[in-house]
């Protein structure tokens, strides 16, 4: 029988990921009325009903479609078919962008009696986690019978994402297993929480452990991404040395260049200044995708090597790579910093009409700071107010910028009434329109915005000195 209940679940736990199939699957068993839950049916069909409601609920999540994975949870329930433990698994893994569903979904799965399953508990641990709730993380961690190093990892991962890294290291010490994701956890949670020496000297402490030197731990790409990440954000010669200590140790134990260790240490080389290296490391890399280019873009472009930065551009283009919305960022500011405003433009509209990009608040941004650096504000202005999204305070601030460097007084005015209503307490702003205001020697202008901003509470002029409105 074609349209069985064993057949349909057979052909929807194979097309997961078709979405024209599963919805035509799931009419299939609403017209044939399998959905419904009969107990007077034999043991294995009374199950039926839940086991598709179980695969119709996985399919809509790899779908990308949480929502219906509650509507469908909801009428298994109005239909008084019993979930079980794999009915409660891909919800909790919905309820991570689902926000308001975590703690309904915890009682229901208490109500249930599945709470036992460490599966469930840990899945819990890392939703809350997601949603920042680390003390209902650790209360559920706490509930977790016989922990393993995977309930052990969620935690070591839920801590590092709350800047509790005492906890996770207290954690980590007290772990009879450890394997290469509780590593990885804690080089990246002190990475996340601006503790780059740390995770440095974890990752150091780790190649020398016994278990990576004999082989039973392995650095995972992640490992070393988020290493190199710290070494990137160390100031000075030291992220440098670090760095490239870590790709020699790299070269050394892996067989060839990944894309994403190769996009890593180009952007490691990019931030610290070392474009030479940041070219070699992309020269020597087999396979070139997207990520990589818009790293050695991106490099260049911070580096003041424009002109470059657009030569790789049409490279990558060549290639028969078509170019992303990280892409443009780094594009379009070359061509705002080259004064290339003809070609900006012409980038900015091949973005959706060409390439199916569609921009972004920081792609308007830089539109407006290519238009404003070549001193069109009335054009930077024009566009603003056509843009289809509302500008916030980046694509504003980059107005105002170009408003301070022409000397735009009244057009700065305009500007920063609208920037002060949206960020009352942003002190850049202020900072701006004082600069404004003393370029033209207005200082009667200057003096009453500096007792705006000290009324407000608002202290910090950088350089201001009483003196300079004298």
């Amino acid at each position: 029988m074609p349209h069985s209940p064993e057949n349909l679940l057979q052909l929807l736990q194979r097309l997961l990921k078709q979405s024209n199939r599963v919805k035509q699957i799931h009419s299939i068993l609403i017209t044939n009325n399998h959905l419904a839950f009969n107990p007077s049916t034999s043991s294995k069909l009374k199950w039926m009903s839940t086991l598709l409601y179980n695969a119709l609920i996985r399919a809509y999540l790899s779908l990308g479609q949480p929502h219906t994975t509650l509507v469908l949870f909801t009428y298994m329930l109005a239909h008084q078919t019993p979930p079980n433990n794999l009915t409660f698994s891909p919800l909790v893994k919905a309820a991570s962008s689902l926000p308001f569903l975590a703690k309904p979904l915890h009682t229901h799965v208490i109500k249930r009696g599945v709470y036992d399953d460490p599966y469930i508990l840990t899945s819990f641990v890392c939703v809350y986690s997601q949603l920042g709730d680390l003390l209902y993380a650790r209360k559920v961690f706490d509930e977790v019978s016989e922990r393993c190093v995977v309930s052990c990892n969620a935690m070591l991962d839920a801590y590092g994402k709350n800047g509790d890294m005492g906890s996770a290291i207290f954690l980590f010490g007290r772990m009879l297993e450890r394997d290469i994701y509780s590593w990885t956890s804690i080089i990246s949670g002190y990475g996340r929480n601006g503790c780059f020496r740390e995770a440095i000297q974890f990752f150091r402490m780790m190649i020398v452990h016994e278990d990576v030197m004999q082989g039973r731990v392995r650095p995972s790409e992640a490992t070393f991404v988020s290493v190199l990440t710290s070494c990137a954000n160390l100031h000075g010669r030291g992220g440098l040395c670090q760095g490239k200590q870590i790709h020699a140790y790299i070269v050394k134990n892996e067989s060839e260049l990944s894309v994403f260790l190769g996009t890593a240490l180009i952007a490691l080389y990019g931030k610290l200044g070392c474009l030479g290296y940041a070219t070699e490391v992309f020269n020597k890399m087999v396979v070139k995708e997207v990520c990589a280019w818009n790293a050695l873009i991106s490099a260049l472009a911070l580096n003041g090597e424009e002109k470059e930065a657009l030569d790789i551009f049409e490279k990558m283009k060549v290639a028969g790579l078509r170019p992303n919305g990280v892409t443009f960022v780094s594009v379009l500011a070359s061509c705002a910093r080259s004064k290339l405003v003809e070609l900006g433009l012409e980038l900015f509209q091949s973005m959706s009409h060409v390439f199916g990009v569609v921009p972004r608040m920081e792609h308007y941004g830089c539109v407006v700071d290519l238009l404003g650096r070549a001193g069109l504000l009335a054009e930077a202005n024009e566009f603003i107010k056509k843009m289809p999204l509302e500008p916030d305070g980046s694509v504003l601030g980059a107005l105002l910028g170009a408003c301070k460097v022409h000397g735009a007084i009244e057009l700065g005015n305009e500007v920063s009434r609208r920037l002060l209503h949206m960020q009352p307490r942003h002190c850049g702003q202020y900072v701006l329109l004082w600069g404004i205001y003393a370029g033209a020697e207005r200082w009667d202008h200057a003096t009453a915005l500096r007792k705006t901003m000290i009324d407000a509470g608002i202290k910090k002029i950088p350089a201001y000195s009483t003196n300079d409105s004298m």
